[in-house]
């Protein structure tokens, strides 16, 4: 069975707790979110407008664009005849979560743009390394499904029917995998989407991600993606953003969190099951890699 190292990550993230909102807006405005740290979504239902997220090029979002912030750092959105951005604390906008509908701009009247937006969390004890490996802006233009996938969050975390929590974590595993793939590998900055779109490298990414338990060395990998060593190497580290070795260690560690967290498993059992041979040298380095000892980390998750 082929293995999948982007379903891989998404699952070990554990996208939950999904809030969502309608956004309209009319005549000049703008406003200005302060950094919030989770992962937000937009969808542009109808209209444009201008997105300028810190330390990223400006974007003009129109009907049919869907934008994803894993970190949602913080940001201007305005009409394309931008107003006087008004601060807007995220955090405490978050804590709204009334249905209602949040205007800019016009009050009354038909509204110029609408979208819907929302944010989720990182059940992953590890997610700021899984997230490092993603963009910090995904802008996806003309795809048919997430925008339909939006309003399905959207209906499903306003409607309160039996089983909503695990409908509404499986909906946002699938708005991040095809948010994912839709984007351009081969434009994005250092991560895992430009290490899975370069064919020799996804090769590598395979064989880590579906052996993590064995004795892994740059020459096997290099082998498995039809490169030499020296050029392996490269490749690895300028698409990623690390060294192969580096990546499969932190693997493993994301691995080894998990297996800690949700099952009950002797430290020299999840020691073998991420490449360990013995229970002491693994509490090593997960000891420096996490900065608490296995144990310790089982105990207090």
């Amino acid at each position: 069975m082929a293995v999948d190292p982007l379903s891989q990550v998404i699952a070990l993230l554990k996208p939950r707790a999904v809030f969502s909102k309608v956004i309209s807006g009319a005549g000049r405005w703008g406003v200005r979110y302060t950094q919030f740290g989770l992962p937000s979504f937009c969808a542009l239902l109808e209209g444009s407008c201008l997105l300028s997220v810190d330390g990223a090029e400006t974007l003009t979002l129109t009907a049919g664009d869907f934008v994803l912030l894993p970190t949602t750092p913080g940001f201007t959105m305005t009409s394309l005849e931008p107003g006087t951005p008004v601060p807007i604390d995220a955090r405490k906008a978050a804590m709204d979560t009334s249905g209602s509908e949040i205007r800019h701009g016009t009050r009354g009247g038909r509204p110029e743009v609408r979208m819907l937006g929302g944010y989720f969390e990182f059940d992953s004890p590890d997610s700021a390394m899984l997230v490092s490996l993603l963009p910090a802006v995904l802008h996806v233009r003309g795809s048919q499904k997430l925008p339909l996938l939006t309003q399905m969050v959207r209906e499903e975390s306003l409607d309160r029917r039996p089983g909503r929590e695990l409908v509404l974590t499986r909906l946002v595993e699938v708005l991040l995998v095809e948010s994912l793939r839709t984007t351009s590998g081969e434009e994005a900055p250092p991560g895992l989407l430009r290490g899975l779109a370069d064919k020799r490298l996804a090769a590598a990414f395979r064989h880590m991600h579906g052996d993590p338990a064995r004795g892994w060395t740059v020459e096997q990998l290099a082998r498995k993606s039809a490169l030499s060593r020296s050029a392996f190497f490269d490749r690895f580290s300028r698409a990623v953003g690390m060294p192969p070795m580096e990546y499969l260690l932190s693997w493993r560690m994301a691995l080894a969190k998990q297996l800690l967290r949700r099952e009950e498993l002797a430290i020299a059992e999840v020691a073998e099951r991420v490449g360990y041979g013995s229970a002491s040298t693994f509490s090593t380095a997960f000891s420096r890699h996490v900065g608490q000892p296995p144990g310790k980390f089982a105990r207090m998750h």
